[in-house]
């Protein structure tokens, strides 16, 4: 018999994280070095008006948790306001690489977990509420966060889980009633906007930075004790941790990277800010900030206005930021690898192989060419130059392709007429014109590669619509629903979530969503880009 969802008030916690390793033993909330400790036990600070703006069924349902009214002990709790008995909020600590240079200490400046939650299933999932106020790791920060990255946070977690992405997820999105002061493009304006906390959901939110930290301060029995925890409680199938434990764990931890990047490089997704604090040791996307997805596609592209001197994190630079990313957690885990260097680094070079190949059976289902052959990798490779030449929107590029096969395989002297549509649609550059001789080339290359496979057009059509979304969270969606929602119309939030949360339906009512992005939107503050201000 299934037992029934309760409220979020109500549910009981566990505390491994607090109960297995070190952490400090009184609750101090000054900004601090925090030397010794893997954490630090925290408070939230109460907010005005906490008040439940957007809420997610499919995790609620996966965890066990009733939906709750509008106000309520369930959302105080989700604020922050009320901390119940099984309770045990604390903030780690750890540090990380921002944009290639050594930070030292960063750790949880807004972000505090309570505890984990075991789900009817048996699994159990670690909630963390961003925007719930100081932390001994806020710096100069106040630990809050505004409505419109909050708002974005909570979309696009639950956008990238529905896609099939490697994800954290989110749980609910609460106004506080608070305005909080932000300078959105650290231009010198400081302004004030309404507040908001994210209750966030992942299996652990350790990160690679963790690690780095107490490596780099030498704290060889914590750096151990973290990494058994995490070997015993989410990778037991490796054993008792051991050398060879630690060994195989960071080849796990290589392969989920490499994998959750070849998703990102096969839906358009820009994560914006790849500093090695928000890698996640599972291999789930976190820490959703200045992210965004390609329209046109561009490899240079990036979304955050704090990377455009560098490029660093831009779309074509991620996989290789990865492994970078990568290379920095292999050197803070050399103490538990009597084997090394070189064995560490035997991993590191197996990454390209890993990411190469999920690349290409990702990119595989988009083509809907489910057999293999010689040529295949070629084809794949040439695209992407392609679509950056005729500014093609990635999503609308592969949606718009699904629909072609049984054209192309009954009426082949029809291609040429549905390769224009096709471009006309989902490119940028005007179309037809010289520019995009490259990708009709690619096109008609790919015509005679599907005329290879054995399937029906319909069968190969299906699978590229279950393969190819519909729908994403462009950006400038996202900030419509944001200034909506500032003006207490939460309509946009609410249709957008529904349409998200099965982007590969066709959805003819929400039509105007998967359109491609408009004039308007493409210099708009919040539209195109962002920064890393909260």
């Amino acid at each position: 018999m299934s037992q029934s969802p309760l409220p979020f008030d109500q549910l009981p916690f566990h505390n491994s994280f607090v109960d297995e390793l070190r952490g400090e033993e009184t609750v101090d909330l000054q900004p601090r070095q925090v030397p010794g400790y893997c954490y630090s036990p925290v408070r939230p600070t109460p907010v005005a008006d906490p008040r439940l703006l957007a809420w997610s069924g499919a995790l609620a349902e996966v965890l066990g948790v009733a939906r709750p009214p509008e106000r309520g002990p369930a959302v105080a709790a989700l604020a922050g306001n009320l901390v119940t008995p099984t309770m045990k909020p604390f903030a780690a600590r750890y540090g990380g690489h921002q944009f290639g240079s050594w930070a030292g200490q960063l750790g949880d400046g807004r972000a505090m977990s309570l505890g984990e939650l075991t789900a009817p299933d048996g699994r159990r999932w670690e909630v963390q509420l961003k925007g719930a106020g100081p932390t001994p790791y806020s710096r100069r920060a106040d630990g809050r966060a505004v409505l419109r990255s909050s708002l974005r946070e909570f979309l696009c977690s639950e956008a990238m889980h529905a896609l099939g992405v490697p994800t954290t997820r989110a749980l609910s999105l609460v106004s506080t009633g608070d305005t909080v002061v932000r300078d959105m493009f650290y231009s010198g304006n400081p302004l004030p906007e309404p507040g908001a906390i994210v209750a966030r959901v992942a299996p652990t939110f350790v990160r690679f930075g963790n690690f780095q930290l107490l490596a780099a301060t030498g704290e060889t029995d914590n750096l151990r004790a973290l990494a058994d925890y995490v070997i015993r409680h989410h990778h037991p199938e490796l054993g008792e941790p051991d050398a060879a434990a630690y060994l195989r764990w960071f080849e796990e931890i290589s392969r989920r990277t490499a994998d959750m990047v070849a998703h990102w490089m096969t839906v358009g997704f820009v994560h914006g800010v790849m500093n090695t604090d928000n890698m996640s040791i599972l291999g789930l996307t976190i820490d959703y900030g200045p992210y965004g997805w390609l329209e046109p596609y561009d490899p240079t592209w990036t979304p955050n206005t704090t990377d455009f001197s560098q490029h660093r994190y831009a779309f074509g630079q991620q996989p290789q930021v990865a492994l970078w990313n990568l290379a920095q957690l292999g050197r803070a885990l050399l103490p538990l690898v009597p084997e090394g260097v070189a064995a560490l680094n035997q991993v590191l070079q197996e990454y390209p192989a890993r990411y190469t190949a999920t690349y290409h059976q990702l990119l595989r289902r988009k083509l809907g060419l489910p057999t293999t052959h010689p040529d295949d990798a070629a084809l794949f490779d040439s695209l992407p130059p392609a679509l950056t030449t005729s500014e093609a929107d990635m999503t609308l590029f592969f949606r718009r392709l699904s629909h072609l096969p049984p054209a192309l395989l009954a009426t082949p002297e029809t291609q040429e007429t549905l390769f224009g549509e096709l471009l006309a649609a989902a490119c940028y550059a005007p179309a037809p014109g010289p520019v995009h001789e490259t990708l009709l080339a690619w096109l008609r290359r790919y015509a005679h590669r599907l005329r290879q496979e054995p399937a029906a057009g319909e069968a190969l059509r299906a699978g590229m619509l279950a393969a190819n979304p519909k729908y994403v969270l462009r950006n400038y969606l996202a900030q419509q629903a944001i200034e909506a929602a500032e003006a207490n119309d939460l309509g946009p939030l609410n249709q957008l979530m529904e349409v998200l949360q099965t982007p590969y339906d066709e959805h003819p009512a929400h039509e105007p969503l998967a359109a491609r992005r408009p004039d308007w939107a493409e210099n708009k503050p919040g539209s195109a880009t962002l920064s890393c201000s909260s």
